[in-house]
């Protein structure tokens, strides 16, 4: 039974904090009247509640108090009323309402994966124990332009029975792979949210299994600071802090950074019509941006609201939680989503030089930490390139993904775009004081088809999401090659085989930072879903049999990646290098690149230091034979032929042979060469 002891306490940190016999607990509330602290016993859940009083307990507009009497393991949450209740369009209060606090290190009651006796659970926040042995384990720093990012999700990864984990679904199943992808070469792993969230927030149905659908991805965060207890494989006390941190470690002792994928631009709390959790029994009107003729939130985000990301008190609050997962963490960067709204002003529109992203890109304590935007929101604001950077954020490149696949569909008047995005976005990134490897470069990610998918399927296939097909991108720029979804057709599988090899090549022989969707070096299919946030199955798991059953693709992709990171020809750290001969374009003869609309071929070279890389790209439905370029003695030996069947189709790089022909090389249809001199 808690038998706790109050005094007044300190009004910072924010959240639960640790003193020498007890804890401070403070919190912000600009607008509340009344405070209240409930305290759970962790051993008999029994409860306390300790009001307290704003002439003693209140600074400013912080509620805090000291409790001695408890210790790490000890649960919470807070109850706020506003009592005369003069703004009901702003204000939400509801003095019953159980709340988390924004600055939760963890919380209980999503222990357990899937929601249990209705669609949400009831949570509490944790006071997680601190202590815990990093063994010197510093940031890796790996500067950005030598980076290879490969996205994932936690759970996907190893949840199907394939994966041969101990711990499937979990962070330490996460772990257990650290030795495929090191063999693989990657250098970061950029992880779908692992913040806590609610994965019993959706009410769909699969109309085909009349199942329950679940918010697998996890975009709908109840708790910034706090790692997802249904990814801990035993999350009593808060434990699941102890098990992010040792994943962490185990990756970084591989030489595997952690990237986090954020979502501070809304919360799982919904619309005018959703669930109170935390901020909006707190103080609606400073967490989220309102109408403040109707007291309906403003759904830049799609997702129902919208987090007021520029108020001085939440921009504080976000910039705490990056310190804490780079300090306590010890996370190498964030990949921010829809990051287009932290540039929202308070009243949702634009701004010319927003705070919170100037302040990011300036902070001290994240100088060394990868700052990665989506630059876009759900309301329309498209800003690659033009996302306000300081020199300092990078960009998933939106435009590289689309201009990439209509080449590689066969679209005409697209060699100039080809040409563009091989060489690092220079019109989107020389042009806001960038450098090359600012730009992210992807053809596939989470959203959207995977690279298997957007060659097999001409429209997306989201029945089973229960929305009727109408959820996900409408333009994807995906090509079946004959046959919609799989065939037992020899000439199209080839056919597709070798536009993920082509795909592949393209994205990591250019310049920038190459991503890779976990799943495509395998060849993984979600059976033409582009949307599968809600799948929580074989649509979205990864099938370990693949990698034996593609074992060329997996070969090629590891090959490719290991060519990436020997070659400083690809790794470039700043555009000032494209002059004095570094590239030069070709077409089907030297010197001579064919810029016209019905073009279809680019030859790339990259020369500097006696090293020499040439990119021989043909689109057409026909063979196309390239004249070489003559380096004097220098012979021209293949790397790549995504013609050719594995494993002619990429060479070791200690075991190139020299072509026998150095006058010319016959491209293939629809296929990528590269020569290395």
């Amino acid at each position: 039974m808690l038998q706790p002891q109050v005094s007044r306490g300190a009004p910072t940190p924010f959240g639960a904090s640790l003193f020498r016999g007890g804890v401070n607990f403070a919190i912000f509330s600009k607008h509340a009247t009344h405070a209240t602290l409930v305290l759970f016993d962790a051993a008999d859940d029994s409860s306390v509640e300790i009001e307290l009083d704003p002439g003693d307990h209140k600074t400013g507009h912080v509620w805090h108090m000291l409790v001695r009497g408890v210790d790490p393991g000890v649960g919470y949450c807070w109850r706020f009323d506003r009592q005369p209740n003069d703004t009901p369009l702003m204000h939400r209060y509801q003095p019953r309402d159980l709340l988390l606090d924004p600055y939760a290190l963890a919380l209980s009651g999503g222990e357990s994966w899937g929601p249990r006796g209705g669609r949400f659970r009831t949570r509490k926040c944790i006071v997680p124990p601190r202590a815990f042995d990093w063994d010197h384990d510093r940031p890796l720093n790996i500067p950005l332009a030598d980076s290879i990012i490969y996205e994932l999700h936690v759970r996907a990864f190893t949840q199907h029975e394939s994966s041969n984990v101990q711990h499937p679904g979990t962070f330490r199943g996460l772990a257990e792979k650290i030795p495929y992808l090191k063999d693989l070469g990657v250098t970061a792993v950029e992880l779908l949210p692992v913040h806590e969230f609610e994965e019993g927030d959706t009410d769909r149905w699969n109309p085909f299994l009349g199942t329950s659908l679940v918010n697998l991805w996890g975009y709908q965060t109840i708790g910034f600071f706090s790692p997802n207890a249904g990814y801990a494989v035993d999350a009593k006390g808060g434990a699941q802090v102890i098990e992010f941190k040792e994943m962490v470690k185990s990756f970084h002792k591989a030489g595997i950074e952690v990237i986090l994928d954020v979502v501070f631009n809304h919360t799982a709390e919904g619309n005018e019509h959703g669930f109170t959790r935390s901020f909006r029994g707190i103080d609606n009107a400073v967490y989220y941006i309102i109408d403040p003729l109707t007291g309906y939130y403003m759904n830049y985000s799609g997702c129902g609201n919208t987090t007021n990301c520029n108020h001085p008190v939440v921009r504080r609050m976000i910039l705490d939680c990056l310190h804490y997962w780079v300090t306590e963490m010890h996370v190498d960067g964030f990949r921010f989503d829809l990051a287009s709204i932290l540039g929202r002003g308070q009243d949702g529109e634009p701004l010319a030089n927003p705070p919170l992203i100037e302040e990011l890109a300036n902070d001290p304590i994240l100088a060394d930490t990868k700052l990665i935007a989506e630059a876009w929101d759900a309301a329309g604001l498209y800003q690659v390139g033009t996302f306000p950077s300081w020199g300092r954020w990078a960009e998933w490149n939106g435009r590289f993904r689309d201009d990439i696949r209509k080449y590689l569909r066969g679209d005409p008047g697209m060699i100039s775009a080809l040409a563009t995005r091989l060489t690092g976005s220079a019109d989107l990134y020389h042009t806001s004081m960038r450098e090359p490897y600012h730009s992210i470069n992807f053809i596939t990610a989470h959203d959207g088809f995977t690279l298997h998918d957007l060659f097999s399927y001409n429209e997306k296939h989201n029945e089973a999401n229960g929305e009727n097909n109408r959820d996900g991108a409408n333009d994807n720029y995906s090509w079946n090659h004959g046959a919609e979804g799989e065939t037992d057709d020899p000439a199209v599988n080839a056919l597709r085989l070798r536009q993920q090899k082509n795909a592949a090549t393209l994205l990591l022989l250019s310049l920038g930072v190459p991503m890779i969707l976990a799943g495509d070096e395998t060849g993984r299919t979600q059976k033409g879903n582009n949307n599968a946030y809600c799948q929580d199955n074989e649509i979205s798991w990864i099938d370990w049999t693949m990698a034996e059953e593609n074992e060329g693709l997996l070969r090629f992709f590891r090959n490719l990646i290991a060519f990436r990171r020997s070659s400083e020809l690809l790794r470039r750290t700043s555009f000032a290098d494209h002059g004095n001969g570094f590239i030069l374009w070709h077409g089907t003869f030297p010197n001579r690149p064919d810029w016209g609309y019905a073009s279809r071929t680019l030859g790339m070279q990259l020369s500097e230091g006696g090293q020499h890389l040439l990119l021989l790209a043909n689109s057409y439905w026909e063979d196309q034979r390239f004249e070489l370029p003559e380096q004097g003695n220098v012979q021209w030996k293949r790397l790549i032929d995504t013609a050719l069947a594995s494993p002619h189709d990429i060479a070791n790089i200690d075991l190139l042979e020299t072509l026998p022909e150095q006058s010319g090389y016959g491209v293939q249809a629809r296929s990528v060469v590269v020569l290395v001199a």
